[in-house]
């Protein structure tokens, strides 16, 4: 795939280049602090304030995977009683691999080992809780393409983050379980619960419990 051109700044190419595995990538988002605050940052804004959510950090993501000849992709996904969790995902040697900047610990990168969307997916599901200890991940969309926003200057423009956004929530969804299946789910053991708040921001974190 041919990388795209962005005009990037001197200091903005000096960080980027260093970025030349995804793994290094996902790297770079656990070192920037995790933004509790309800605003959307371009990739150049992350790199200038130092700070990401996860739509913030699968879209950065996506443009550094982009410059290493990746497609930038993300998907959304969708939970109850919680907060959605966005990805940006690759593929190598014709698997799937993640990319994330989450507040849990377990909802961060995973290596390309998955044979289709749904299988990587679904390695999300147990960690995917919220703060009563619920499972609550229950469907994710297709990959939205984000080379599509390049007439909005989606790299470097805050601006074009609300349309990103809101394209995906409208695009395709896969349901992952049956309402018998729902129905049936176990919470959290409490000692999972601990293992993937480590480090968490609390400020940031959805309550199920707050109307």
């Amino acid at each position: 795939m041919k990388k795209n051109t962005v005009l990037w700044s001197a200091d903005e190419q000096k960080i980027l280049s260093q970025l030349k595995t995804p793994k290094k990538i996902q790297d770079y988002l656990d070192a920037v602090d995790y933004s509790a605050e309800s605003v959307y940052r371009s990739p150049r804004s992350v790199m200038r304030d130092r700070k990401a959510h996860c739509f913030d950090g699968a879209v950065f993501a996506a443009a550094a995977l982009r410059t290493i000849g990746f497609p930038p992709l993300i998907l959304d996904m969708q939970a109850v009683r919680d907060d959605d969790h966005v990805l940006a995902v690759f593929k190598r040697n014709g698997c799937w691999g993640a990319i994330a900047k989450s507040n849990f610990a377990g909802l961060r990168f995973r290596e390309p080992i998955h044979r289709t969307l749904r299988e990587l997916v679904m390695t999300y599901f147990e960690p995917f809780y919220n703060l009563n200890r619920e499972k609550t991940l229950r469907q994710y969309t297709v990959p939205v393409n984000l080379s599509a926003y390049d007439r909005l200057s989606w790299t470097t423009n805050d601006a074009a983050m609300d349309p990103i956004g809101e394209r995906l929530g409208t695009v395709k969804i896969h349901k992952l379980m049956t309402p018998a299946m729902i129905r049936g789910l176990h919470p959290v053991d409490l000692r999972a619960y601990e293992a993937g708040m480590l480090g968490a921001n609390m400020a940031g974190i959805y309550d199920p419990n707050k109307k």
